[in-house]
């Protein structure tokens, strides 16, 4: 809980190079610190903010933005929960040249990535940052030959910023919709389900076989948990109580044993 530099600024900071931590790009001494710079071209990353119309003016060769999704799929702040989330098999990285709307501007390099089964948020976008690293790097020493791209109208997709409320699990949808739920809001802010008055997280989970009414326990021994959901039923494989650490389903029970019938979700009263 304490506020720290990124590794980018920590970086800069260990080899001498100057950092400027702007408010906001709008102010004017912003604007004069990028011009001072003379750079011929200005990289976003993670910026999440649009650069004002005077600050993509500044330099020379434009503005690129390094973005975690193949545009025009998932343009917005939260690219890599959405393909989870929508059960996308492919993504990859776009270095896009930056205009005035939302990660709107042609395309100038892309780098597709293939999404696994078990990928999470945090997984992906390890994989999603070195690969952008990679890409900016290419794109930056190809940048007088690379031909921007406009992206097509047709396969734009958007991807909100993510709120906690969806991360509540609703145990009506499908096992396979919920197992992904889980996996894009790995690490933050993780799925959660109510239980005995209290969140209880899921960190990991399996579809599996067998019906019953979405939310019952379906079974609960020999160190497998698994829940009735909208169809199908889900294993839960690591859960974490209100300020516990994150236990396997095993641990779980020998702390907190559940009985089969047992409801997960809107009855904060429930019982085992």
């Amino acid at each position: 809980m304490k506020l720290t530099a990124s590794a980018v600024a920590q970086f800069a900071a260990g080899h001498g190079l100057p950092i400027q931590k702007p408010q906001s790009l709008k102010a004017p001494e912003a604007q004069e610190a990028i011009r001072d710079a003379a750079a011929e071209v200005l990289v976003v990353a993670a910026y999440g903010l649009l650069l004002p119309p005077a600050v993509l003016a500044i330099p020379g060769k434009g503005c690129l933005n390094i973005h975690a999704s193949l545009l025009p799929r998932w343009r917005g702040a939260a690219p890599i929960q959405r393909a989870l989330l929508a059960g996308d098999t492919v993504t990859g990285i776009s270095i896009m040249q930056m205009d005035a709307g939302l990660d709107t501007g042609p395309v100038l390099l892309e780098k597709p990535l293939s999404i696994g089964p078990r990928e999470t948020t945090g997984s992906l976008t390890d994989a999603l940052a070195a690969l952008g690293a990679a890409a900016i790097v290419e794109g930056l020493s190809r940048l007088d030959e690379l031909a921007p791209c406009p992206q097509d109208p047709a396969g734009v997709t958007y991807a909100p910023k993510i709120t906690k409320g969806e991360a509540r699990i609703d145990w009506s949808e499908a096992a396979e919709a919920i197992e992904r739920q889980i996996r894009a809001f790995n690490p933050v802010p993780g799925a959660e389900t109510m239980f005995r008055g209290e969140a209880l997280k899921v960190w990991e989970a399996e579809p599996g076989p067998g019906s019953g009414p979405p939310g019952t326990v379906l079974e609960a021994a020999n160190g497998r948990i698994r829940v009735a959901c909208g169809i199908g039923s889900l294993f839960l494989r690591i859960l974490q109580r209100a300020g516990g650490r994150r236990l396997e389903a095993a641990d779980y029970l020998s702390g907190t044993p559940l009985a089969l019938g047992a409801v997960l979700g809107q009855n904060p009263l429930a019982s085992a």
